[in-house]
Parts: structure tokens; sequence; C-alpha cells
């Protein structure tokens, strides 16, 4: 923050150095993403039913859709590392038996999907996604993979954090629910509207289905101190090529420093 308000004192500075020679023209200015990422606060989506699901998940007859791949990652079991046994007896702390996962073990999934195949995004998406123009995505490559929510259990009051990374329960273009304030379309396991990972299920101190308050949060505001910080290729806390925060405020800067060169040249 201090190198962004430098910059732009300089920039102000040549701006006014420059009023009476050439004009200076400068790209479209971005929005601040020091501020949005400290300022941004998501609604809660309240009294939601949680229901428990976990990679490796076979099909039921009140579950066809096997957990093996998710809606964005044909090898999801395999990334992972293994199968994510959610026997709580099994289970090492909030780790699955025989492996340490290569993902983050604190996973939900929502009942939206913003990718028609791995070329294309759904037309709305775009529109409904509030975080949509902050990031870089391509054609068919998911915004909404990887982002954080926070999940409050009033029957234990435990807070737990996790990223969305697969589409469900039972629908995926529910967009109407995720981003907006309509209650889940879904009807099956009393109208449950997430799932969550045995690890989530674990740390909240619930059974097999809950009810539980939900919503975005930055990634800036999800607290460092937690079992989520600490496993995972797919995880920002330890890998800063996903970091999409730190993405944006990289990008910021280059702009800065891209309108200060420019100044100064046309300050001369």
């Amino acid at each position: 923050m201090i190198r962004a308000s430098s910059i732009l004192a300089v920039v102000s500075s040549l701006w006014a150095t420059a009023q009476d020679g050439p004009k200076i023209t400068v790209e479209t200015a971005p929005k601040n993403p020091f501020n949005i990422q400290q300022q941004t606060v998501y609604p809660w989506k309240k009294s939601i039913t949680a229901t428990v699901f976990w990679i490796g998940e076979k099909p039921t007859p009140g579950n066809p859709t096997p957990n093996n791949k998710s809606s964005w990652d044909v090898n999801w079991q395999e990334n992972y590392g293994g199968f994510d046994n959610p026997d709580p007896n099994a289970r090492r702390g909030y780790l699955p038996p025989g492996f340490v996962p290569k993902q983050n073990p604190f996973y939900i999934a929502l009942p939206y999907n913003d990718c028609l195949n791995h070329r294309l995004h759904k037309p709305e998406a775009p529109r409904v996604i509030p975080w949509w123009s902050r990031l870089q995505r391509e054609p068919g490559e998911s915004a909404c993979k990887g982002r954080w929510v926070q999940i409050y259990c009033p029957e234990t009051r435990k807070v737990c954090y996790a990223q969305w990374e697969d589409c469900g329960p039972f629908v995926t273009d529910d967009w109407e629910y995720v981003f907006g304030d309509k209650p889940p379309k879904n009807k099956n396991n009393q109208g449950a509207g997430i799932d969550i990972s045995p690890a989530v299920r674990d740390y909240l101190g619930t059974g097999n289905k809950a009810t539980v308050h939900w919503r975005f949060v930055e990634f800036s505001k999800v607290p460092r101190s937690g079992p989520w910080a600490q496993h995972g290729t797919n995880n920002p806390f330890l890998n800063k090529m996903v970091d999409d925060d730190l993405a944006e405020r990289s990008r910021y800067m280059d702009y800065l420093d891209r309108l200060r060169d420019q100044a100064r040249r046309e300050a001369r």
C-alpha cells in the first residue's frame, strides 16, 4: 500500500508539471485492489442445509454422481492424492488415513458451474459473479474454483473456512442462490445448498448433515492460523501461483508503474 501511494503521489506531481506541455493520455484506471480486498463484505446465506461429500465418493441411488472427478477437474481424486475417507474413526485429525493430501482437505461444493465446457463460460457468468472483472481467466477456465467461503454452524458455534472446488449438491445452474438472494432450487436432502468435506465437518463438529450460515470471503480475510492453511498446491497460503489477490495487486502495481513512466516521459 505504501508503494502504491508513493507512485500515485509521483504521478500527481508529474501531471501538474506537464499541464503546460503535451497532454498526458493514460489507460483506463483499474479499481484499487488493496481497497477492494479489505473492504468487500459478502452477504450471509442463512440457515442452509449442509451435507457431507468427499473426493472418491462412489455413486449411490440417492446420489448418482461419482466424486472421483469434479466439475472442474477430471482427475480430482488423483490430483488430491487418493480417497478422502470420511470415516471419523479412520481419519487423522483433519486428514484422511494413509497419505497427506496434495490439495486442501477443506473444500466445499456450491450449486453453480460458471463453465459450459473447457472452452466456454456460461453467458451469465460475467454478469453474476461479483469478482469476475477482477480476475484474468481463459475461456472455459473457472472463475469460481478455489474461491474461499466462511461457514458458521449455529449449533456448535464454530467457524470454518474452505475453498470452492466442485459444483452441487445435485444442480449446477443455481446462480440466483449462490450469488443472489434466492433459496436453493434443489429440493433433495432437505433442500441442501452446500456440500462440505469431511475436514470441514470435523472442524465444525457436526454430523453428516447440519444447518449452517455461509458466505464468500476475500482471501485476505481468511485466518492463517487455521488448519485450512496447512495443505495443498491449490492453497494460496502455500502456493503464490494460485493467489488471485496477489495477482490482482501485481497487475495494479504494474499499471501504476506504467502510469508513472508515461507521466515522466511526457513531463520532460
